[in-house]
């Protein structure tokens, strides 16, 4: 089969490698569509925490069971499926509540023990597979990952006040969450982003969109919605976000980070005392939030505007670059299979 490796950084070689064979307690699925994560790119660049080259890109998935193992008895071949990709050690405190994400063992794909997505067939366990309803395509079936995560962040935010957000950063996941805040009952939901293209789409979703390049973004959410916002996520990484987020928040309100700044960056953290705001983090997702993420999207919810190119496996090269350089108009690379 063929399959895209990162062979070195900002170079990825498409490459012949055997099918891998399930067993006992796995399925093969024939990939239909993968996507192109955010942590993709850092392997791509050679920044990834724990994937390093040579490895085979993506984990964001939907395809077809094409083989089972022989002790799988919840799936069958030609069940369309994706996959929560990460499986825990299933003895830690962690796994035993539902929040592989957190386990020191887990497993991943991209890694030694899991091979990635970006290849024409993938092995996963029984137990972390999802059925994809027959309404719902492979190209929006691959979204459930990404969605998973805005569940996550969102559901990391108390939600005692639903009136008011702030989501800094409006890519991928800062319009999932959006999409996600607007589900949860949020009134007021305002998005920054200095590129026009995201913020139009976040306008699309129902949010107010500001540049942050040309307001004060705090004085600004303020006099949308006077005293400030409930809650901020941030899903962007620049300098000055966590200041921006605090000073917009009202006192005793909540900020999510969700996003991977893997930099150091300066923090007024007194802010956050004075006003005795909560910091949280959002860490990808639990099973329960991924499980939530799936039924979403197979009880109707419409993310077709989210995937704004396919592109051919055989061209990922092409396709990181783009997204590293931030070619075009982007929210969602989905790679495609030449059957």
């Amino acid at each position: 089969m063929k399959a895209a490796f990162v062979t070195e950084p900002y170079h990825v070689e498409i490459q012949d490698i055997p099918c891998p064979a399930c067993r006992p307690q796995e399925v093969l699925i024939q990939v239909k569509n993968a996507g192109v994560c955010g942590s993709d790119l850092h392997l791509f660049r050679g920044t990834h925490a724990f994937r390093n080259p040579p490895a085979i890109l993506g984990h964001e998935v939907a395809g077809t069971i094409v083989e089972v193992g022989a002790d799988v008895s919840k799936f069958k071949v030609g069940d369309r499926v994706t996959v929560e990709p990460q499986i825990g050690c299933g003895q830690c405190e962690f796994c035993r509540n539902g929040m592989v994400n957190h386990c020191i063992h887990k497993i991943v794909p991209g890694t030694d023990q899991w091979l990635g997505t970006f290849a024409e067939y993938f092995v996963a366990p029984e137990s972390v597979l999802y059925p994809l309803a027959d309404s719902v395509s492979f190209e929006i079936g691959t979204l459930i990952e990404p969605l998973a995560v805005a569940v996550h962040a969102m559901h990391q935010l108390s939600g005692v006040s639903k009136d008011s957000i702030l989501i800094l950063g409006a890519g991928t996941i800062g319009l999932l969450c959006l999409t996600v805040a607007k589900q949860m009952g949020y009134k007021t939901v305002i998005c920054t982003d200095t590129a026009p293209f995201n913020r139009k789409s976040a306008e699309k979703l129902g949010a107010i969109a500001l540049d942050p390049s040309k307001v004060d973004v705090p004085n600004e959410v303020k006099r949308i919605n006077g005293g400030g916002v409930d809650a901020a996520l941030i899903a962007a990484g620049a300098g000055n976000i966590l200041d921006q987020a605090s000073a917009s928040v009202k006192k005793r309100g909540e900020i999510c980070m969700v996003a991977m700044v893997t930099e150091k960056i300066p923090f007024y953290s007194y802010s956050v005392v004075l006003n005795e705001q909560r910091l949280v983090g959002a860490m990808t997702y639990s099973s329960e939030h991924f499980a939530m993420a799936a039924n979403m999207i197979n009880n109707g919810l419409d993310l077709t505007m989210f995937v704004t190119q396919k592109i051919d496996l055989s061209q990922t090269q092409e396709a990181l670059q783009m997204l590293s350089e931030k070619k075009g108009d982007i929210i969602k690379i989905l790679m495609t299979f030449s059957e």
